[in-house]
């Protein structure tokens, strides 16, 4: 049962781990669920460095110094830097 138990919080952990928050770096530009918290989308940078950003509809979801572009590889809009 102990090994159970050990096994489970570290499956949790892993799964928790997986998930980056808006700023960190990601694998794939336009994976939702994959590598982004809920409401990110992993997005291409310049740079060639994906990072999550904040899924956008128009141009008020963002910040001033952000615009809101669409993300390669989805039809999802992300708040990017200008």
């Amino acid at each position: 049962m102990k090994h159970i138990v050990l096994f489970l919080s570290a499956a949790f952990a892993i799964g928790c781990a997986s998930e980056g928050a808006i700023g960190d770096s990601c694998g794939t530009a336009g994976k939702t669920t994959d590598e982004c918290v809920s409401g990110a989308i992993c997005t291409n940078s310049s740079g060639g460095k994906n990072a999550c950003r904040k899924i956008c509809t128009e141009q008020k979801d963002c910040a001033t110094n952000e615009a809101c572009n669409g993300v390669s590889g989805s039809s999802t809009k992300s708040c990017q830097p200008k």
